[in-house]
């Protein structure tokens, strides 16, 4: 007798998020990048600010400022976000991505453009020696 198992689709997601879920033991390759993956489903996001009071203090006084008038609803940090988000540019993302490096990174990223631009294959050491002009 053959047994039919019958799995909803919830069981099933919940098994697929816990396979990528799981991590390895041990130390990470030296150059080991953890692929970013976009969850879709998320509706909610959370901005802290609790440490940032020079950026709460300036979206206090945006909703101030906006809220300044007689007629029309409540203008919300949702409104001014998406309003913002809406005016980002390419350009406005590239200056995004370069503030998310660390100085390594930026060291790795001239070396590849350095290298890349002159058909080199130089290593981290040998590039800083020819930047720094060291003999």
């Amino acid at each position: 007798m053959v047994e039919k198992v019958v799995v909803s689709d919830e069981e099933e997601k919940k098994e697929e998020i816990e396979k990528k879920v799981t991590k390895k033991r041990g130390r990470k390759p030296k150059n080991f990048k953890e692929e970013y993956s976009l969850n879709k489903e998320q509706t909610k996001f959370f901005v802290d600010l609790s440490k940032d009071n020079e950026n709460l203090e300036k979206i206090f006084r945006l909703l101030e400022e906006a809220n300044k008038k007689e007629f029309g609803k409540e203008i919300t940090f949702k409104e001014l976000a998406l309003y913002g988000i809406n005016k980002l540019t390419k350009k406005d993302l590239e200056k995004i991505q370069e503030n998310s490096y660390s100085k390594m990174e930026k060291v790795h990223k001239l070396l590849a453009e350095y290298n890349q631009k002159h058909g080199t294959a130089l290593e981290l050491g040998e590039f800083l020696v020819k930047k720094l002009s060291i003999s």
